[in-house]
């Protein structure tokens, strides 16, 4: 039976938030439009029951001519926020709507104006009553007080950690160094400001990793900057993500790397870049149950993500699926062809089908400057050793190479050499560099499927054992407001709902909001929220509307108001829109207006 790629079906509550259009007549304002909509972003996915797309699939539509339907399918959400930034002066002036996937229509749409000094509160105040509108329309969502929490109150500071961010994500040197310019001004004016540490870790490990700066003065000043952050919040998402990839990469501890990915789950589940990394970490030490749950989370808010691609292509290769890794693997070679962990993998696959003359000419067709003389060496040996073990020259010229000192992936290709010629004992004696020089390149090649000879040997599970040291602390339920209320409760709560709608009439205002009529009977618009949808069987809008057009049916067939339209009765119902109260009537009726009047 052919296996199916992974899949994940569109959710009830789910919504993606476009980026928001500059109306401003200063282009350079772009910038600060990105901002406003990566922050809209960050506090609706502090909900947990509602799926947000992450900003890099959410901003792949920028400037590009989608549908609704077209976007909300790629995107796998039933909902789409599309908004607009116009700055003047001090002013600010903020539009957004909300939009239907399925019905390609809007059922929401505000506009704000404020000063511009209030963008804190703006944002934070959007974010609620998007959250508000959604769960009136779509189903439960428990909700704080406030969503959006600035992480800085320095006006300046944040538009420059805004434009860091903004320079920051045209993945190129030239404009990585002048986010740090600007992440760096932002601390003049705030050297508190979490965000413009890690934006400037962010940018000098991009740097070094990418070869366009000397990679040990580049992870210094990551490192020194990631060191400041932590003494401002330890339990910052971002931060433990870049403490857990610091760990792994730089140290080789996958303990570490695992604890540290764990305390970023916990402070924000939602981060699409730590779902990756731990579906990675899973992979490497066989769970790979965990690592399909966490690559799942990952592809349903970031699907259109490359590092999400590569994350599932490299599932597939650890879980066996070679032919479905390679055809994602293949995609991002032709989006990048210098995608060098994509063709590392592909010349993996490659050498474990034993097609030794396409890994061969893969690895000799690597341009000049993506890959360094260890591993082109490396590479060539186990494809030999592999082959048809006449490696004697590689082999010992790979092994001279690895009595160098951090020549991390000398060691790496040498272990995998030692497999594949069955030199098992040699190959034990080189894994213990991965505990003396902290090898992160060797303890990627310790579990992979081209060391698989060695995963039936004794001594295997022991280094197993050693090296994958997880301890999963158990995850307690938390109770939210709605789920602590007790029965009896609950009974008194709908009880007090129901007298209220039958005595006041409150659904006669068209303005009525789920908030509104909590405050109006006293209880938490959670609770509220709860009841409706788990002892109503209904959202707030399909409770709202069944009485509403009640109040019609008694209307329309009272003689005394036979001289008032039909439209003008829905009106005197509680509607303010003619096409919601058609369409609503003709659902729940099953009939036209007009015929049920004439029927009765």
């Amino acid at each position: 039976m052919p296996v199916k790629e992974l899949s994940t079906e569109s959710t009830l509550k789910s919504i993606a938030v476009l980026p928001f259009g500059n109306l401003s007549a200063n282009l350079e304002n772009e910038y600060f439009c990105d901002g406003i909509t990566e922050e809209i972003i960050g506090a609706l996915a502090g909900i947990p029951e509602l799926k947000v797309t992450s900003r890099t699939s959410s901003f792949y539509f920028k400037n590009q001519s989608f549908s609704i339907q077209e976007i909300g399918h790629k995107l796998a959400v039933s909902h789409i926020l599309e908004g607009s930034v116009r700055v003047a002066g001090k002013t600010l002036r903020i539009s957004a709507k909300l939009i239907s996937v399925e019905h390609d229509s809007s059922f929401w749409s505000q506009t704000w104006d404020r000063p511009l000094d209030n963008i804190f509160e703006i944002q934070d105040e959007i974010s609620l009553q998007i959250a508000e509108k959604i769960r009136e329309y779509v189903g439960h969502l428990e909700l704080d007080e406030h969503l959006a929490e600035p992480r800085t109150q320095n006006l300046r500071a944040h538009e420059l950690i805004l434009k860091g961010r903004y320079l920051f994500n045209q993945w190129n040197p030239e404009d990585a160094n002048i986010a740090i310019e600007e992440f760096e001004k932002a601390l003049i004016f705030d050297n508190e400001a979490i965000d413009a540490y890690l934006g400037i870790a962010d940018a000098y490990s991009f740097l070094a990793v990418a070869g366009f700066a000397p990679r040990e003065a580049a992870w210094s000043k990551a490192i020194e900057a990631i060191n400041k952050a932590k003494n401002i919040n330890p339990e910052n998402a971002r931060l433990n993500y870049m403490l857990a990839n610091q760990a792994f990469f730089t140290e080789g501890n996958y303990t570490k790397a695992f604890e540290y990915s764990l305390r970023s789950l916990k402070n924000k589940p939602n981060f699409s870049e730590n779902q990756q990394f731990l579906s990675f970490l899973y992979a490497l030490s066989g769970d790979l149950n965990k690592s399909k749950e966490h690559l799942l989370y990952a592809k349903s808010v970031d699907p259109l993500n490359p590092e999400t691609r590569f994350y599932e292509a490299y599932y597939y290769y650890r879980s066996g699926e070679d032919d479905l890794a390679l055809k994602l693997i293949n995609g991002l070679l032709n989006e990048n062809p210098k995608n060098i962990p994509a063709l590392y993998v592909k010349i993996y696959i490659n050498i474990k089908q034993k097609n030794y003359t396409e890994s061969k000419r893969l690895i000799e067709e690597i341009p000049e400057g993506l890959i360094s003389p260890d591993e082109s060496l490396g590479l060539q040996c186990l494809n030999e050793a592999k082959n048809d073990h006449s490696v004697n020259d590689l082999l010992d010229e790979l092994a001279e190479k690895a009595k160098e000192k951090e020549a991390h992936h000398a060691h790496a290709y040498l272990f995998l050499s030692y497999v594949a010629l069955g030199k098992n004992e040699e190959a034990f004696q080189t894994l213990e560099k991965l505990f003396d020089e902290q090898s992160s390149i060797l303890l990627l090649s310790f579990s992979d499927p081209l060391a698989s000879e060695l995963f039936v040997h004794p001594r295997y599970m022991e280094y197993h054992q050693r090296i994958y040291q997880i301890n999963e602390p158990e995850q307690k339920p938390q109770k939210t407001a709605s789920i602590s209320l007790e029965q009896a409760e609950v009974s008194e709560a709908l009880e007090k709902l129901r007298s209220y709608m039958n005595a006041e009439k409150p659904f006669l205002d068209p303005s009525l909001s789920l908030r509104s009529l909590a405050a109006q009977i006293e209880i938490h618009p959670n609770q509220l929220s709860w009841i409706l949808n788990e002892q109503e069987g209904k959202n707030f809008n399909e409770y709202i509307n069944r009485q509403r057009i009640e109040h019609f049916k008694k209307l329309v067939l009272d003689k005394s108001n036979a001289h008032i339209s039909i439209i003008g009765l829905a009106y005197e119902s509680g509607f303010n829109s003619k096409t919601v109260f058609n369409t609503t009537f003709k659902k729940l009726e099953g009939v036209t207006p007009s015929q049920y009047q004439k029927s009765h």
